[in-house]
């Protein structure tokens, strides 16, 4: 009883230092709001009914997070606000009573840290605060970690002594982590003739200038024909980002980019402009081939960066080319660089998979929770092993935990390990996963499978860093960081009450969505010749290669098991070959374990679906019993009349309980 006393002491005093405007126009249940978190000893700032309250509150009381209610009396919503809350780095929690699906959408887009469902208890609110605060903690540590290795990597280039083609190679290197592009155009804005260097991208590490004469050669115009496209072209005086429509309307006023946008397929793309002198612009284009890929966020590194790239730009450009002679210089044909950063053994150059490079070199240094989502053998363990490599912990352990064999009665003790004697059978004392991996990372695998009684567990973890063996007296601090995967569409395990909210939201900090092998096919040769070369130098034996037709088969199939499946296809087609070229590939068994299914699907719920899935969970738990003991109302903590029009506005029918 002291001990769960001392932690609400602790929790307050650290609650103590956060400072909460709510900004709600329904006075009720403002105050409720407020009383809940004075009570938990949060400050609150303030309350205010409208938009324009809030902004006035938020200039001067400075808050550190904002309870928002998503409609808002007056022309103003809470959505507009959270724009305001974001461009500001204040972090905000949603209140929601009953939006329409739409707007839950529209509100989503924002990137809220929580959401509360009206009417809410004293609960839900300190859990989604907790979780937000952590968030929160971890946003702000990332970005100013990003913002500082980016600025490390372009000092090093510009204190070393490499001439300008290195130098643009390596920048865009060092930026592409930040900044993903396929296509980057640099050169100072000429009013005559296109003198731009483009860096294309051509797999995880491998980049080529692309000068005058290359392009030349790519788009099959003459020099005359660029420079008068360029000439032609409006030249952007502001930061700006163009996608869909606007990325559309730019391609007719800028033919010089509908020509790189058509030749390297650009689906949208970033301008950041520099003022190098009063006279001098000098233009970064971020071309890229997804839709919607760039951000404010990315401006917002960008800007913050401005003086470093300027110079950058003073480093790599002679005096005369900084006063930009009429003459181009003539720049060499570049060959691709590849550097020796390694992923572990990861295998992939579609821009699916530069995509989780791209979020594996992100989040590696740090100590944030990362959760990798998948279909079963995209490779998620090899994800971890590459972020843990790629870590300051790499000369540490590597746990590896497979969350859906840990047998139940002994989920405990292999995780934090026992005391002699601490149950019958424990004849020595044993040191748990958690402890072995101390200093290093913890990687669970199937995170989804794991009960509920040991998500209560690792969730203390999480929070306090600390473990207890079984039998143990006292707990022991550990610093272990987490990763974890799972094939399970978790907010729908939330949903279904079979995984907790607030576990969720600890690992989800940073995720990771691997793709399926269907969708990176151009991937797949290099998959496929990999496994060939592995087991045939296992079996002692000359790499066979893979014929037109074999090639043709494996490309067409969708590979319902993935990577896995590949491999064991692979591996089975090298013993069925006798001579030299794979002629064909035996898919009919795999085609009978994996007959064709559905997509599975990802799509997120809005709050009054999960509310609905999880209600209707509960009541069949309780075979449809509302009120008293053991009744749903019970297990929920609210009044059954509650309960009842909940049902009722949910359309909760009675025959499907």
């Amino acid at each position: 009883m002291k001990k769960s006393a001392d932690n609400g002491y602790e929790a307050a005093i650290s609650a103590l230092k956060k400072r909460i405007l709510i900004v709600e126009d329904q006075f009720i249940e403002a105050h409720d709001l407020q009383l809940i978190l004075e009570k938990a000893n949060y400050e609150v700032t303030g309350i205010a009914r409208s938009v324009e309250q809030a902004l006035e509150q938020i200039e001067i009381e400075k808050p550190d997070l904002v309870f928002l209610d998503i409609m808002l009396k007056g022309k103003r919503d809470g959505i507009e606000l959270a724009h305001i809350l974001k461009e500001k780095h204040i972090g905000f929690i949603f209140i929601s009573a009953n939006s329409s699906k739409s707007v839950l959408d529209e509100a989503k887009t924002t990137q809220p840290y929580g959401f509360i469902v009206k009417p809410f208890r004293a609960q839900d609110v300190l859990t989604t605060l907790e979780i937000a605060f952590y968030r929160q903690q971890y946003s702000l540590e990332s970005q100013l970690r990003q913002q500082f290795q980016l600025q490390k990597s372009i000092s090093e280039i510009i204190n070393s002594n490499v001439k300008k083609e290195e130098a643009l190679l390596a920048f865009a290197k060092a930026v592409q982590t930040f900044i993903p592009f396929d296509y980057l155009e640099t050169g100072f804005v000429t009013a005559t003739h296109y003198d731009n260097l483009g860096i294309v991208r051509r797999n995880i590490d491998q980049y080529q200038i692309i000068n005058l004469q290359k392009l030349t050669q790519i788009t099959e115009l003459s020099e005359k024909e660029i420079n008068e496209t360029y000439k032609k072209s409006k030249k952007d005086k502001e930061p700006i980002i163009y996608s869909a429509e606007t990325l559309i309307n730019n391609l007719q006023e800028a033919p010089m980019k509908a020509l790189i946008a058509h030749n390297f397929g650009i689906k949208s793309y970033l301008v950041f402009p520099l003022l190098i002198s009063e006279i001098q612009r000098y233009h970064f284009t971020f071309y890229s081939r997804n839709l919607n890929v760039y951000s404010p966020e990315h401006l917002r590194i960008l800007n913050s960066l401005e003086p470093i790239f300027c110079q950058f730009i003073a480093k790599i450009y002679s005096k005369e080319d900084l006063n930009l002679p009429q003459k181009k210089v003539e720049i060499k044909n570049t060959k691709p660089v590849n550097t020796e950063e390694d992923f572990g053994g990861i295998i992939g150059n579609s821009s699916q998979m530069n995509s989780v490079f791209n979020y594996i070199r992100k989040v590696a240094p740090s100590d944030t929770s990362v959760l990798v989502l998948g279909e079963s053998g995209t490779g998620k363990e090899k994800i971890a092993q590459s972020i843990h490599a790629l870590s300051p912990r790499k000369e540490k352990p590597l746990v590896i935990i497979n969350c859906g064999a840990i047998p139940e009665n002994l989920a405990e003790s292999l995780l934090f390990g026992h005391e002699k004697g601490a149950f019958t059978g424990a004849l020595d004392k044993r040191i748990g996963k958690f402890e072995l991996a101390d200093g290093g990372t913890i990687f669970l695998d199937e995170v989804g499978e794991m009960s509920l009684e040991l998500q209560v567990k690792l969730l203390r973890v999480l929070q306090e860093r600390e473990i207890e063996r079984v039998g143990g007296s006292s707990p022991m601090k550990v610093d272990v960081r987490i990763i974890a995967a799972t094939n399970k569409n978790l907010e729908e395990e939330v949903a279904a009450g079979r995984f907790r909210m607030d576990l969720y939201y600890r690992l989800h900090v940073f995720p990771i969505m691997v793709p399926p092998l269907k969708k990176r096919k151009e991937d797949i040769p290099d998959l496929a010749n990999h496994f060939i070369e592995v087991y045939s130098d296992k079996m002692g034996r000359k790499a066979p290669i893979l014929s037109d037709a074999a090639v043709q088969q494996i490309m067409n199939y969708n590979w319902p098991g993935n990577i896995r499946e590949l491999e064991h296809v692979m591996q089975r087609a090298i013993l069925l070959t006798e001579g030299n070229t794979i002629k064909e590939i035996e898919l009919s068994m795999s085609s009978k374990m994996h007959p064709e299914q559905p997509a599975e699907s990802f799509s997120i719920k809005t709050i009054l679906e999960n509310e609905r899935d999880y209600i209707l969970y509960i009541l069949k738990k309780c075979n449809g019993k509302i009120s008293g003991a053991g009744g749903a109302a019970e297990i929920l903590d609210i009044h059954p009349s509650t309960l009842n029009s909940k049902i009722k506005k949910l359309e909760i029918k009675k025959g499907i309980i």
